[in-house]
């Protein structure tokens, strides 16, 4: 499993990493977590919204910072 943080490096957006990250640590998950930066390359993800976090290049959360909560409800659904 990979997920990827799409934002050009916002509050917002390093917030959002570091939430993902924590959640990763603390459910033990074996994922690699990259943060992409690059306007052009998250466009061509489909992302239109900064934050969003992406795993396995599907669009799981778009334009707001989640909360852990919500990172651990949805990498229950795919783990």
């Amino acid at each position: 499993m990979e997920i990827k943080i799409a934002g050009t490096g916002c509050p917002k957006c390093k917030a959002t990493e570091r939430i993902v990250k924590e959640v990763v640590q603390e459910l033990n998950v074996n994922v690699v977590v990259e943060h992409i930066y690059d306007p052009k390359e998250f466009m061509k993800m489909g992302v239109t919204l900064t934050p969003a976090v992406l795993i396995d290049d599907r669009i799981v959360i778009e334009g707001k910072v989640p909360s852990k909560e919500e990172v651990i409800e949805i990498l229950n659904k795919v783990i």
